[in-house]
Parts: structure tokens; C-alpha cells; sequence
């Protein structure tokens, strides 16, 4: 037996490994009745399932914040209008008892003219000495009538200018209220969009954490690989097997024997073909790599043409189902209007309808 470990040696055994990990791989695809049934990605079937589920829910979230600000704005309309109403009545209220109180039809100048009682007042006056129908007291009369008047008039200015006061006040207490309110939503608006910016950002950064993550992880495995190997190959050009000196291995039986004892390594045309060979060796791992990263994306492609045809065959079967529930719904539709028909023209044909005293003469006995 040769005790010479060569690299061939070695490279058909991890060769048969690699085989014999595919083949195990394989047969657990074709004997998991559920992979092999459904024919498809589930994983990403799955993914694709829960992410739009999660966007569901954003929008139904969306929705419903968008709804409770509606809600908001609408009540704070309603006690605005409400407000204003009342404002309104109480100002109407006001004119009214202002005119009832201080704009009676008796403080007029023209009263004592059109009053329908002047001649009831007047009615025991003795009439004045002097000329008959002759007024001696106009003068202090129309004195006394413009004093009366310009103190009615300056107590009419002093109300109306205190009710413009209380009405002005009001007004501003109320363009206050307003401003406030739309203070706090413009407040709870910016807040809002605040939060969602706060959360994108984080999102954002969280995705962009978490690929640089993966990329230097990848990368260091990258490395690391390229190290192992390098360290391998160095291991093996320097290690004791093959730095022995090469004029000792000549063995009395044959040039083609080798003797244990006095082997010293491999000539410098052995070791110029062995490094030829661990290159061309390395070659072909490197050419397995890109073949394997050809292969592993060509299942991808394959994977996302699965889920999209996956997708197109759902839609289609969405489609088919609304076509069949429309037409059960048309069918439905025709058999109700024939039932319907079917229990007038009973009603027209059969008009003796039985009763309960008709029902209680069965099972009136036991047997």
C-alpha cells in the first residue's frame, strides 16, 4: 500500500462528500410529501404573505388615524357652529330687550301726536286762562321734551356702546378659542408627522445597519476562506512531507519504490508539477465557486418567477371566483323571482288555508 497521501486523493474524497450531501439533500426534497406537493417556495410564499398582511394593517391603521382626525375636526366644527349659533341668539335676545326696554313706542318725539289715549289724559284739564287753543307752555314743554331726549339718546349711546364692547369681547374670546384649536391641530399634525419621519428614519437606518452587517459578515467569511485556504496550501508546500530531501527516496527494489525511512521530498520537476497542479486545483475551486453562484442565482430567478406566476395564478382564481359568485348571485336572483312567483299563484289557487283547529285533531291519542 502506498503510505503517499496525494491531493487527489483527497479532492475526490471531499468530491464523494459533496455528492453524497446533494444526493441526501435530494432525497429529503422528494420524500417531504408537503415540498413536493405544492411544487412552490412556500418560505417565500409565506414572506410574501405576511408582508402584505403587515401593509394591510399600515393602511387599515392609516385609515383609522385619518378617521379619528376627521371625527375631531368634526366635533370641534359642531361646538364651533353651536357656539356661534348661541352667540347669535343671545345677541338677537339682547336687540330684543334693548328695543323692548329703552325703544318703546312712548319715548318716541312724535308720541304725544299719534297717542290713541291723548284724549283720555287730557280729559278734566282745565283749560289755561288766555286765548282758546292757545299752548302757554310750549316753550318749557319743548324744553323739557329735548332735555328728555338727549338724556334718552346719550343712555341709548352708553348701551350701545357697551353692548359693542361685550359683543367685541366676545368675538375676541371667541377668534381665541378658534385660534387655539387650530393651534393644537396644527400641534398634533406636526407631531404626527414627527412620529412617521421618526420611524422611517429608524426603519431606514435599522435596513441599513443590518445590510452593512450582513455585507461585513460575508466579507469576513470571504476572508477567512481565502485565508484557510492560503494557510492550507502554504501548510502543505512547507510541511515536513514535502521539504524532505528528494536523493534519499531511491529504493533498492526500484527507482519506482520509495523508501520510508529516507524520504526526503520531491525533486524540483515533482514539485513544479504538484504546484501546477494545486493551481490549476485552485482554478477549479474558484471556477466551482462562480459555477455555484451562477447556479444558487439562476434559483433564485427561478424562485421569484415561481412566486410571481404563483401570484398571477391567485389573481386569475380571484377573478374566476368573482365571475362564479356573479353569476350564483344572477341564479340566485332568477330563482328568487320564480319562488316568488310560484307562492302568488299559490295564494291565488289555494285560498282555503288550514288553521290551527285543523292541526289539533292528530296525535290525540297514543297510537
Amino acid at each position: 500500500m502506498n503510505p503517499v497521501e496525494h491531493l487527489s486523493d483527497r479532492v475526490e474524497a471531499v468530491q464523494r462528500d459533496r455528492g453524497r450531501n446533494r444526493e441526501l439533500q435530494r432525497r429529503e426534497r422528494v420524500f417531504n410529501d408537503k415540498l413536493r406537493t405544492i411544487g412552490v417556495d412556500k418560505d417565500a410564499l409565506d414572506h410574501q404573505v405576511k408582508e402584505r398582511r403587515e401593509k394591510e394593517q399600515r393602511e387599515a391603521n392609516e385609515l383609522k388615524d385619518y378617521a379619528d382626525e376627521l371625527l375631531c375636526s368634526d366635533r370641534a366644527a359642531c361646538i364651533l357652529e353651536q357656539r356661534q349659533k348661541k352667540d347669535d341668539h343671545l345677541l338677537n335676545e339682547a336687540i330684543v330687550q334693548f328695543r323692548q326696554q329703552f325703544q318703546q313706542p312712548a319715548s318716541r318725539r312724535e308720541f304725544d301726536l299719534n297717542d290713541p289715549e291723548l284724549l283720555k289724559k287730557q280729559e278734566g284739564v282745565q283749560i289755561l286762562p288766555g286765548l282758546t287753543g292757545e299752548d302757554l307752555a310750549q316753550k318749557d314743554r319743548l324744553r323739557k321734551q329735548q332735555e328728555q331726549l338727549r338724556a334718552w339718546t346719550l343712555q341709548q349711546q352708553d348701551q350701545l356702546e357697551r353692548a359693542k364692547q361685550e359683543l367685541q369681547q366676545e368675538m375676541h374670546q371667541y377668534d381665541q378659542s378658534r385660534l387655539a384649536l387650530d393651534n393644537r391641530a396644527l400641534e398634533l399634525q406636526k407631531m404626527e408627522e414627527q412620529s412617521k419621519r421618526a420611524a422611517a428614519i429608524t426603519t431606514k437606518d435599522f435596513n441599513l445597519a443590518l445590510a452593512a452587517e450582513i455585507t461585513h459578515r460575508h466579507l469576513q467569511e470571504h476572508h477567512e476562506e481565502v485565508e484557510n485556504n492560503q494557510m492550507d496550501i502554504l501548510n502543505q508546500l512547507n510541511g515536513d512531507l514535502l521539504m524532505e530531501n528528494p536523493e534519499q527516496n531511491i529504493s533498492v527494489l526500484g527507482l519506482s519504490r520509495l523508501r520510508r525511512d529516507y524520504y526526503k521530498g520531491m525533486s524540483p520537476k515533482e514539485r513544479q508539477q504538484c504546484t501546477q497542479y494545486q493551481l490549476q486545483q485552485a482554478e477549479d475551486r474558484k471556477r466551482a465557486i462562480m459555477e455555484q453562484g451562477e447556479k444558487e442565482r439562476q434559483e433564485h430567478h427561478e424562485r421569484m418567477t415561481s412566486a410571481r406566476a404563483a401570484l398571477l395564478l391567485e389573481r386569475q382564481q380571484a377573478r374566476i371566483n368573482k365571475e362564479l359568485r356573479r353569476a350564483m348571485d344572477n341564479t340566485n336572483a332568477q330563482l328568487a323571482q320564480a319562488h316568488d312567483a310560484q307562492n302568488k299563484h299559490l295564494q291565488d289557487v289555494y285560498t282555503n288555508i288550514p288553521d290551527e283547529r285543523y292541526f289539533t285533531q292528530f296525535n290525540t291519542s297514543s297510537r
